[in-house]
């Protein structure tokens, strides 16, 4: 077998050059280059970027574990050896998930595990929805799948703790971006005009009245607004990109039909028209009750676990959990100064990648 990385050495490579959602294909060359020689495997490419490792040495049902390797567009600021070359970064720790995979991966092989296993290595989590873009490929269709394992990183808990939840852990998440189209006129006669920015405005007044009037937990958040030309014209144009966080798929779909009415309306009243673009809709998390009952016995005493309830969080690998009963859990990271997922100081410490790696061997132990 060739030399391989490790998969402390795997985690500072990816860490090095990080890539977006489906561009990750120095990723998945890193990755194919060190698999490829292990024993008892085999690599399927179901999309352009990411991959499956098929890990089959009976005739029984596989265990899938899964692990998100695309980053985001964000400048790193940690200052370490490492750090990204290319002005994207590993924010959300995804250069860990992979890593801890890798390394599971790389004990099962070592020891032969007496267990049919699919490692599967996900491109495009980050608004991507590359979870059910592999489950529509019809590739884990050739499997008996019992049961599935994610876990994820965060700096929310001290390193080492584990945190999860029967049931939701993770909530519904739906990208939409909303144009508003007006005309524009000189602000001294704002009559001549339709001022798309007030509609906008007017916009967000409301939704939050429909916010508060929810029975069950609801989100409306947004990250950016554009709007306007110069200080002494009225803008005709004006765009809003967020996102709709519930703690199911219906509802988050419910929540949309009331915000297309809310559209309908301020277009009615003001004559300014408007357009909604939706991205990804990730349905909710689910946590098996039994498997989180099943592994909190097995983990605890050695780790520290806690119920964590729900989190507005969104992650894709709800879409898996809808398919097999599913294992995900938070895995604590902090050492020192909390900066919290996508942050450009977020930078969990190499150590976290053994713990990941034995936390993933005692759940594989117990299936």
């Amino acid at each position: 077998m060739a030399v391989m990385l490790d998969p402390v050495e795997l985690r500072h490579t990816l860490h090095k050059f990080p890539e977006l959602m489906f561009e990750e294909f120095k990723t998945t060359e890193i990755l194919i280059k060190n698999i490829v020689g292990m024993n008892d495997i085999k690599i399927l490419r179901p999309l352009k970027t990411g991959l499956i490792v098929e890990y089959k040495v009976n005739d029984g049902n596989f265990y899938l574990f899964r692990a998100d390797i695309d980053a985001l567009p964000i400048k790193e600021e940690t200052g370490v050896s490492f750090a990204s070359l290319n002005n994207l970064m590993h924010a959300c720790g995804h250069d860990v998930h992979t890593s801890i995979l890798y390394g599971l991966l790389q004990n099962v092989v070592r020891d032969r595990i007496n267990k049919n296993i699919l490692f599967l290595f996900q491109p495009g989590e980050e608004g991507g929805g590359g979870a059910e873009q592999i489950i529509n490929s019809g590739v884990l269709n050739n499997y008996n799948i019992d049961k599935a394992f994610a876990l994820h990183v965060t700096d929310e808990y001290k390193e080492g703790v584990i945190a999860s939840t029967p049931g939701i852990l993770f909530a519904s998440a739906f990208e939409l971006d909303i144009e508003f189209f007006g005309t524009s006129a000189h602000v001294a006669f704002p009559e001549k005009g339709k001022n798309a920015f007030e509609a906008l405005v007017l916009f967000l007044t409301k939704v939050k009245e429909l916010v508060n009037g929810e029975s069950e937990k609801t989100i409306f958040g947004y990250g950016k607004i554009i709007s306007g030309d110069v200080r002494n014209i009225i803008p005709a144009y004006a765009k809003i990109e967020a996102t709709i966080r519930t703690l199911s798929r219906e509802k988050s779909e419910a929540f949309l039909n009331k915000i297309l009415s809310l559209l309908g309306t301020i277009q009615r009243d003001s004559g300014i028209k408007y357009k909604i673009t939706t991205g990804s809709l990730y349905t909710e998390v689910d946590v098996d009750k039994n498997l989180y009952k099943q592994y909190r016995k097995a983990l605890t005493g050695k780790y520290e676990f806690i119920d964590c309830g729900y989190k507005m969080t969104g992650e894709d690998f709800g879409f898996i959990s809808k398919l097999y009963p599913s294992f995900m859990f938070w895995l604590g990271t902090r050492t020192g100064d909390q900066f919290g997922l996508h942050n450009p100081k977020f930078l969990p410490e190499d150590a976290i990648i053994k713990e990941g790696i034995d936390i993933f061997k005692v759940i594989l132990n117990e299936v």
